[in-house]
């Protein structure tokens, strides 16, 4: 009888013990490496911008180039990321990894020339391939049958919460003790805390500690069947709806660096910087409301799931261009907008489980991901030149034929892998 309430993956392993299923431990740890490693890195790394590059004597822009180098460093380590998470242990891959992440922001408190801080984001690089494009989305496909994509909305809302939380705790610790204090603080708080609950408390796969995924025993009880493993990374990649996903991937990602020319094209209307920011911010509840909700529609249906990230952005994009004239609808349109920037993230990931399964999730996921930093890295200049040379409405319409571009591949890879019967 003790067999079954370690086995049965339900919230809770047993009557008498009560116990609630590890997953969601493990979706706690996916939650402090979003909130805490990827917030500090990415939603923080602006703050820092103004006071290092001035106390360096150097442009904001030739300081800024480390984040270029993050994301290329990235780009290149992820599918020798997923190839590492296959073969061996992700518990200490990603604690080793947020070691190495809190020491490198660490260093950067001692550095004094701008090449170091190159060399930090290469580094930092390296680190992200784990911590952000495969931790979460590697560790709740293992843990998870059920609930899959609310767990990874949970988790991917995570980083937006982090950069609220230690936005103004960084802006505080550099107006009272400088950036180079700033940058050590957050080291020990990767250090100190992260790292070491992620040694304690992550586990590979269910079955080390007797357990199944969530949701698998009540799959199986009403007959509905547990899903197949899926397609391995060979089989995957000979098929074109392995391409299409990265097409996907890259659309999408490219689309949603749209976000950095919103407040532009907001002043540019004649509104204060004050309200530009409040429709940045926007943005960000759109993001956050909107990857908790496309997480619970892709657990109901996939397709939704598309339908609703896409047309949501292409409705934001066409309230703003629409709307440019009214704070109101201008927040509006932000605030769709955000739903599409989601999916980039949650609809992208539940998209690869739909189409390939769970078997080589890791390895095949890891590929597509690349095209996510390629797309970031890519666009975000790509749309500053075409908005120069055009303007900043042209390249919203054109954002709208991305995402419309991005509902076809989304819909012709669900029908394609869809069983025939």
């Amino acid at each position: 009888m003790k067999s079954n309430s370690k086995t049965d993956g339900t919230p809770f392993a047993g009557n008498s013990s009560r116990k609630m299923h590890y997953g969601f431990i493990i979706v706690a740890c996916c939650c402090l490496m979003m909130g805490v490693n990827v917030g500090l890195t990415f939603s923080c790394a602006g703050i820092f911008y103004r006071p290092v590059s001035e106390s360096l004597g150097v442009p904001v822009g030739e300081f800024g180039i480390y984040m270029s180098v993050m994301y290329v460093t990235s780009t290149l380590m992820l599918s020798i990321a997923g190839r590492m998470l296959e073969r061996y242990s992700a518990r200490w891959l990603f604690t080793g990894n947020a070691a190495l992440m809190g020491a490198t922001f660490l260093a950067m408190g001692f550095f004094n020339n701008v090449w170091e801080f190159y060399i930090a984001g290469g580094v930092l690089g390296v680190t992200l391939a784990f911590l952000l494009y495969l931790s979460f989305p590697t560790l709740v496909n293992r843990w998870f049958h059920s609930k899959v994509g609310l767990m990874i909305g949970i988790c991917s809302a995570a980083s937006g919460i982090g950069g609220m939380l230690f936005n103004p705790m960084a802006g505080w610790m550099i107006a009272e003790w400088g950036w180079r204090w700033a940058y050590g603080a957050f080291g020990v708080i990767i250090i100190a805390v992260v790292t070491p609950l992620l040694g304690l408390l992550l586990r590979d796969r269910p079955s080390d500690i007797g357990l199944q995924p969530y949701g698998i025993a009540e799959a199986a009880a009403s007959k509905s069947g547990v899903q197949a493993e899926g397609k391995t990374y060979s089989e995957a990649a000979r098929s074109p709806l392995f391409y299409g996903l990265i097409l996907f991937a890259f659309v999408m990602m490219g689309t949603s660096t749209l976000n950095l020319f919103i407040p532009g094209y907001v002043t540019d209307h004649g509104f204060s910087l004050e309200q530009a920011s409040l429709t940045a911010a926007a943005v960000m509840a759109g993001v956050t409301v909107g990857k908790l909700v496309l997480g619970l529609v892709n657990d109901r249906n996939c397709m939704a799931g598309v339908v609703v990230t896409t047309a949501c952005g292409m409705g934001g994009l066409a309230v703003l261009l629409a709307g440019a004239g009214a704070l109101a609808s201008i927040m509006g349109g932000a605030f769709l907008f955000g739903w599409a920037y989601a999916g980039v993230t949650v609809q992208t990931a539940m998209l690869t489980r739909s189409v390939f399964g769970s078997r080589d999730y890791a390895r095949i996921y890891s590929v597509i991901s690349i095209a996510l930093a390629a797309g970031g890295a890519i666009a975000s200049g790509g749309w500053g030149l075409l908005a120069d040379a055009t303007s900043a409405s042209f390249i919203f319409m054109v954002g709208i034929g991305c995402l419309f571009l991005c509902l076809l591949i989304g819909a012709w890879a669900l029908r394609k892998s869809a069983p025939r019967g």
